[in-house]
């Protein structure tokens, strides 16, 4: 990633309001950091053209969705699957919040969230079935002790 120029302490705390809650007024964060709203405004564009900011969106409690269950799940894969062949496998599969490659033992992890445990065996089993896959292990999560957006 190439700024346009360093992120300095104003920058950092505008990101770090906005993570908070990115509704705020350009005004609110103004007043916060010291500035009008129309310099906050360039900042926040600049930071959006940089590509520091790529996205606003809102924190859904999941099990308001009937999702109530929540998945990691260490993938192993074949020898020679490059990290886009993982992705290629788990696109369109709703489930899916997120996933990484990873070093250590397995070779990607995936956050999941489910409707049942019934649904995460299926889930699961639909992984096992990939050609990139050799196995997984499932670890359920029992609670949330920090989630920080991103």
């Amino acid at each position: 990633m190439q700024l346009s120029r360093p992120l300095d302490p104003v920058d950092r705390r505008i990101i770090a309001l906005l993570r908070e809650d990115a509704k705020r007024t350009f005004a609110n964060i103004g007043s916060d950091v010291g500035l009008s709203s129309t310099a906050v405004k360039r900042r926040v564009d600049r930071l959006q053209r940089d590509g520091v900011i790529v996205g606003y969106g809102a924190r859904i409690d999941a099990t308001a969705l009937g999702e109530g269950i929540e998945a990691l799940i260490e993938v192993y894969c074949a020898e020679r699957v490059a990290p886009a062949d993982v992705g290629r496998s788990l696109e369109g599969l709703d489930q899916v919040v997120s996933a990484f490659t990873v070093s250590g033992e397995a070779d990607a992890v995936i956050r999941a969230r489910v409707e049942s445990i019934g649904d995460l065996e299926k889930f699961v089993e639909r992984l096992r079935r990939d050609p990139n896959v050799v196995r997984t292990k499932t670890l359920i999560v029992l609670s949330t002790l920090i989630d920080r957006p991103a």
